[in-house]
């Protein structure tokens, strides 16, 4: 066990762990600490505690000092440059006419290097600005280069439930999210609707996805048969999840009525999975597997990056754009596939046809000259050629 606080730099930001050493440190503290990037200025997030040594990045770096007032003035100061180093670098970009969004500025503790972080379409050349970057801040320049969720992270905003982004809030990590938990919510699955600010799969389907799949246990599908309490048989037309309501179509006296009943009243067996009910078009299902095929290549993305210690290359452009050039670009394969097919099917429907009509004089022209040939040979015709026919 080793004994760790743990340090945050920016609001909502990744969580690291360092070694408090004698240090009393309460939570909500601000502390100097040595990063792979320089003196950091950080504050306590979780108070000493003992946390297992595999959980541990080695080696465990520790706390330089307790921020003191003269620090936290300088870290004021440090924001304060920020915004005048943010404004240069827009200029500057703007002079070299490159294709790049400029997202955030921030200058390390001890102004040791000065990180600018944008969103670009493939890769940018970017050697000439950092060169006339070092010569205005006479100081290390770093660009790098970061995803959509990473600019709606740094940026903000407000979600569609009215409130500010969970990401630039609370969440320190982005989660794995999946078109499942949509499909487990009951919830609409079209693309603009669960798709966020960044135009990823809204970080909150994960929130109550375990509550969903432990209530879904105890429901029949729609469309399954059950049985009710009151010995009557119907078929599901409607569920409520949270509720743990069914309504069901049953027959009283020869006519069909809906009664609703709370899901522990029924006898059921499942019938058939969510997804055979899901009421898609087969482009719709397209759309969203390419969604989700995309979120896990870009974690793939992330996990290889961090592995190699480089940023992870991404595309900032519009999400909406690319899913309607895909969504074109397949739809227009489909439809060449298609006429392909029936062109296929038709020569080879018109070539059978030809050949049927063909093969009937080629066999009536077989059987004459076989017959031609047989009494040549019995009139001694012997320089008879099996090819002549009977004039």
């Amino acid at each position: 066990m080793v004994k760790v606080i743990g340090v945050r730099f920016r609001t909502a930001g990744k969580i690291y762990f360092f070694d408090p050493l004698d240090f009393q440190v309460k939570r909500d503290d601000h502390v100097i600490v040595e990063t792979a990037r320089g003196i950091e200025f950080g504050t306590v997030v979780s108070a000493p505690r003992e946390v297992e040594d595999d959980k541990v990045v080695q080696p465990l770096k520790p706390v330089l000092r307790i921020a003191n007032q003269r620090d936290i003035e300088q870290e004021a100061a440090n924001k304060e440059k920020e915004k005048e180093a943010f404004r240069i670098c827009l200029e500057k970009i703007r002079a070299h006419g490159l294709e790049m969004k400029l997202i955030d500025a921030e200058y390390t503790f001890d102004n040791n290097k000065v990180l600018f972080y944008f969103t670009a379409d493939g890769r940018i050349d970017f050697r000439e600005l950092v060169k006339d970057l070092a010569g205005v801040f006479k100081t290390r320049i770093e660009l790098r280069q970061i995803g959509v969720r990473d600019e709606t992270k740094t940026v903000g905003g407000i979600g569609i439930c009215g409130r500010p982004l969970c990401c630039h809030t609370y969440l320190s990590e982005f989660i794995p999210v999946s078109i499942k938990m949509a499909k487990e919510q009951n919830l609409s699955l079209n693309p603009t609707k669960i798709s966020g600010v960044c135009g990823r799969l809204m970080c909150c389907l994960k929130h109550e996805e375990d509550t969903y799949e432990e209530l879904n246990r105890k429901l029949p599908g729609v469309g399954d048969f059950v049985t009710t309490a009151d010995g009557l048989q119907g078929e599901v037309q409607s569920v409520n999840v949270l509720r743990q309501l069914v309504k069901v179509v049953v027959d009283v006296n020869d006519e069909k009525e809906i009664h609703e009943y709370k899901a522990e009243e029924l006898q059921f067996r499942r019938k058939h999975g969510k997804k055979e009910r899901l009421d898609l078009t087969a482009e719709e299902l397209k759309e969203l597997e390419l969604l989700e095929t995309e979120e896990k290549e870009e974690e793939q993305e992330e996990n290889a990056a961090a592995q190699e210690g480089r940023p992870a290359r991404r595309s900032e452009g519009s999400r909406q754009e690319k899913f309607r050039n895909k969504r074109e670009n397949r739809r227009s394969q489909e439809e060449n596939r298609e006429e392909s097919r029936e062109n296929h099917e038709k020569r080879g429907r018109g070539g059978r046809r030809e050949d049927r009509q063909d093969a009937e004089p080629r066999r009536e022209n077989h059987s004459r000259n076989r017959r031609n040939y047989r009494n040549g040979k019995k009139e001694g015709k012997t320089g008879f050629e099996g090819s002549q026919t009977e004039g």
